[in-house]
């Protein structure tokens, strides 16, 4: 659980978080650390179908900008940013937590992936986290700090895994060059890489139950990581005692990513 703060360290910063599906989602601890620490927040959902389960946390959140937003539409997130300047002027931070493969592609062999399958692989799960740099840049007018969503099997081969690992394992290595390429204006670039999770995105990946049993038993913590875990250390490094880490790959995982 989020734990209760009586400093605001982030009082007085704004930023966006994407990729709230339901209360299960890494961006909803994410979204929930950084309204306790006392950041303002804008939110989205990916459609109508989804906008009554996000509304209800947007509500619960004060978020004063609720918008949809689906990266595979054109316009959706330049009027995210659009919105958020006309009504903050400028930004703190930016969460991706988003991913995406078909089904076929995801769970079919690498050698195998359709092109175009790929391509969707790579568009919204890590082109789109590109594109969202672009955006915030000029509204990080004094610095700032850009979050995406990685996971273990961007470095390591993790079964049924499959193109995922392959579209993370770009997404880390957009990170390290985003993040020097940013870095002059003082904006922080990081993955933050959690160890397996019970959400929606992941119920997509085969045996997925026998991967969690597998990294409670084998992480030298011997605990699985929740949503606030990952909310609470993503929340650290926004702040600005954490403004000369950057381009990091940080695993929130109970140490599990160490062990062979």
């Amino acid at each position: 659980m989020i734990p209760t703060v009586k400093a605001k360290l982030l009082e007085g910063k704004k930023g966006l978080v994407v990729g709230i599906a339901n209360e299960h989602s890494i961006a909803w601890g994410c979204a929930r650390a950084f309204r306790a620490l006392g950041a303002e927040l804008a939110v989205t959902y990916l459609n109508e179908k989804a906008k009554p389960y996000v509304e209800p946390l947007a509500r619960e959140l004060q978020a004063p900008i609720m918008m949809p937003l689906d990266v595979a539409l054109p316009g959706q997130m330049e009027a995210v940013f659009q919105r958020m300047e006309a009504e903050w002027l400028e930004i703190d931070f930016v969460v991706h937590s988003i991913a995406f493969s078909p089904k076929d592609t995801l769970q079919g062999r690498v050698v195998d992936a359709p092109r175009e399958g790929f391509l969707t692989t790579m568009d919204i799960s890590c082109w789109s986290f590109i594109q969202m740099a672009r955006l915030a840049e000029p509204l990080m007018k004094r610095g700032g700090t850009l979050f995406t969503m990685s996971y273990y099997g961007s470095q390591m081969v993790v079964r049924n895994y499959n193109i995922m690992g392959v579209a993370k394992a770009a997404l880390e290595s957009a990170v390290r060059y985003m993040a020097a390429e940013l870095g002059p204006k003082g904006i922080r670039v990081h993955a933050i890489s959690p160890g397996p999770l019970a959400t929606r995105a992941a119920s997509g990946i085969p045996e997925f139950d026998e991967l969690l049993d597998k990294a409670q038993e084998t992480a030298p913590a011997r605990s699985l990581v929740s949503i606030d875990d990952v909310g609470m250390a993503t929340a650290f490094l926004a702040h600005d005692a954490a403004r000369l880490i950057t381009g990091t790959t940080l695993y929130v995982d109970g140490g599990y990513h160490i062990i062979d």
